[in-house]
């Protein structure tokens, strides 16, 4: 490696460590998304959520997902990618993305939400809601911080009965809550699978998809070691009919 390559490489490691994980956490690989990135399983994720043309989904925190949404639920369907004030006031750039996309006519089937966390505004009646890789973060201080139980009423309320909120991120290691979120970028399973019950869901799946038994969950999710190939849980509750 030359001393120039050496130094570029940090100069991004350092900038990596230095911004909120919403920022990085969605993929490793610049503008790539859940239809160009395999490493992502789109189709497996797609598949998981159980979505179906002409369902109506949110993404929360959207980004690397809202192509694929759009495509599985067809022009009938309807996707809206809720990016919170929070998210947009440190990154503009992630509104802007979203933006873009909803240019495209081919993805005219998403809205884009802007709305404070602690009142997200979903629309009601959604068959799904999904979250990939950031709801370790609605614990972290930059999200104001949020209400997160009051968060995940929220999400109950706008899904139909029978509707499910599917919830992606990395691993922390069993026993250690919610210890990880803001260092390692981690979360417990067991702490999500608690909140998710007090919300009045019941667990419907999961999935090991995006499962990495090399991964100690002892790294922060940024290292290069670890970076893309972090133990990754998928879950799935239900909205009792």
């Amino acid at each position: 490696m030359s001393r120039r390559t050496f130094l570029a490489a940090a100069a991004l490691a350092a900038l990596t460590l230095a911004l909120p994980a919403a920022t990085f956490a969605q993929a490793p690989a610049a503008n790539a998304d859940a239809l160009t990135d395999p490493a992502m399983k789109g189709p497996e994720v797609i598949k998981f959520i159980g979505l179906k043309p002409g369902d109506q989904v949110a993404d929360v925190i959207a980004g690397r997902f809202v192509r694929a949404l759009s495509q599985a639920v067809g022009p009938k369907g309807k996707v809206y990618a809720y990016e919170p004030d929070e998210i947009v006031k440190t990154h503009p750039e992630a509104l802007a993305a979203l933006t873009k996309t909803t240019a495209d006519p081919a993805y005219a089937n998403v809205s884009v939400v802007t709305a404070p966390i602690n009142a997200p505004n979903l629309p009601k009646g959604l068959n799904a809601v999904f979250i990939r890789q950031n709801y370790h973060d609605l614990y972290d201080k930059f999200m104001g911080p949020a209400d997160v139980p009051a968060f995940n009423k929220a999400v109950y309320a706008a899904l139909k009965p029978g509707g499910v909120y599917v919830i992606l991120d990395h691993a922390d290691a069993p026993g250690s809550g919610l210890t990880g979120t803001e260092t390692r970028h981690r979360i417990d399973i067991a702490r999500v699978k608690a909140d998710m019950a007090a919300a009045g869901f019941k667990l419907d799946g999961e999935s090991n998809t995006l499962a990495n038994s090399a991964d100690d969950h002892s790294k922060m999710v940024f290292d290069p070691s670890i970076r893309g190939k972090t133990d990754q849980f998928l879950l799935r509750f239900k909205k009792p009919k």
